[in-house]
């Protein structure tokens, strides 16, 4: 991570094949194409690689979740139960449809923890929506079983976790929706783009209508297709989807660098006393786009993030004062600050998320250090990485045990 490391002449094809016929868009303009129609192809492709039945290329990953929600029916007032570690764009994706983001606490897994999403459902909620952080997953079987108990939609937010699996099947293909990201440091980038997946023929016509003004795309003539239901501009485009053709076509050596780098770093840190290492649940192989760690105490992980900093040893995360990824950074979630009212549904309804006690999160974020795992690092690179972290990390145990 992440596939632009290692652009190439597959992407240059692809984005030559568009700027030769001119047609930047994906729909419309059929006799300028020379043939080219690179959205449906990835969209066809990817299908196939994620073994589910359908696809929707849109602009973004955040557009992704958003497209999925609507696809399902979540509106105004519905409820959408996440985690408190994701992206920022898990609740702004939630928002934009007037629904209610509830956010609840992760465990060990660093994802959703499921007894917490049990405690959290009311008569208004609609979803449950575990995000894939880092690479690797949430108890799916507990959350779907959760979902069946309480006739819930089961969507996945695997934007971080392309390429992993659980029991055999992709991330994002396990529950009813799943979602994907292609921005520019993700496993396989568009430089924008993200995907929504799915096995229900019904959520899939609703993602291809919603996510182009709700065009029902009947016919060969743009103009005369109908509108069945309201929808937004989130199209991909051809560009994008052609690079994304590129990077499709080496996911699997991606994976494979990935996960060779992952396990000399985690042999590495095995070896220091103190370490551990986030659960994968049983059945689960992450994707290996990260190396996940925990130490014994917040103040030990502070010290140890920081020391590695000084010590030259770049892309280690320390997402518990992150602001893009923890709750302690979201301000402006836990205020409402807005550009303009916010919806009535949010405002009457959303929990008191300057009161709510998450210290069951800060427990397992305020010891974790996420290592980025690079495809592009030499061999030298990987185990000099590997020497020099696990020299830090001992040293500054050491340090501390000796007092």
């Amino acid at each position: 991570m992440p596939g632009f490391e290692a652009f190439g002449e597959e992407e240059r094809k692809h984005v030559n094949d568009v700027l030769d016929s001119g047609v930047l868009m994906r729909y419309g303009f059929d006799g300028m194409r020379n043939g080219h129609w690179k959205a449906k192809e990835f969209e066809t492709a990817f299908a196939q690689r994620m073994q589910v039945e359908h696809c929707q290329l849109v602009s973004s990953g955040t557009s992704a979740l958003t497209v999925a929600l609507a696809s399902a029916g979540v509106g105004a007032g519905d409820e959408v139960i996440m985690p408190v570690f994701t992206f920022v764009a898990s609740f702004e994706s939630i928002m934009m449809l007037g629904a209610v983001p509830v956010l609840v606490d992760i465990d060990d897994t660093l994802t959703l923890d499921p007894a917490a999403v049990e405690a959290a459902i009311t008569d208004k909620t609609r979803c449950v929506m575990p995000v894939h952080m880092c690479g690797s997953m949430a108890d799916l079987d507990a959350l779907q079983a959760i979902c069946d108990k309480h006739d819930l939609i089961l969507l996945e937010d695997a934007c971080q976790a392309i390429g992993g699996t659980y029991k055999g099947k992709p991330l994002g293909s396990y529950g009813d929706l799943g979602c994907f990201s292609f921005d520019f440091v993700k496993t396989i980038t568009c430089g924008e783009g993200g995907a929504v997946i799915t096995n229900n023929k019904q959520y899939a016509v609703h993602a291809d209508q919603y996510q182009d003004h709700g065009h029902d795309h009947v016919g060969k003539d743009r103009g005369a297709e109908t509108h069945p239901a309201l929808g937004y501009n989130f199209r991909i485009s051809e560009l994008h989807a052609a690079v994304g053709l590129g990077q499709l076509s080496k996911f699997d050596h991606f994976l494979a660098k990935q996960k060779e780098h992952y396990t000399i770093m985690r042999n590495a840190l095995e070896q220091v006393s103190g370490v551990t290492f986030r659960r994968v649940p049983d059945g689960g192989e992450e994707n290996y786009s990260f190396l996940n760690f925990f130490l014994p105490s917040i103040e030990l992980t502070q010290k140890a993030h920081k020391t590695l900093s000084e010590a030259g040893v770049d892309a280690c995360f320390y997402w518990y004062t992150n602001n893009w990824h923890y709750i302690n950074g979201w301000e402006h979630l836990r205020d409402l600050k807005a550009l303009g009212n916010v919806p009535s549904e949010i405002r009457n309804q959303i929990q008191d998320l300057n009161a709510t006690d998450f210290s069951a999160s800060d427990a397992w974020m305020g010891r974790t250090i996420s290592s980025l795992v690079k495809i592009g690092w030499s061999s030298e690179d990987v185990h000099e990485r590997a020497t020099k972290m696990a020299e830090v990390i001992s040293e500054v145990l050491k340090k501390e045990y000796s007092l």
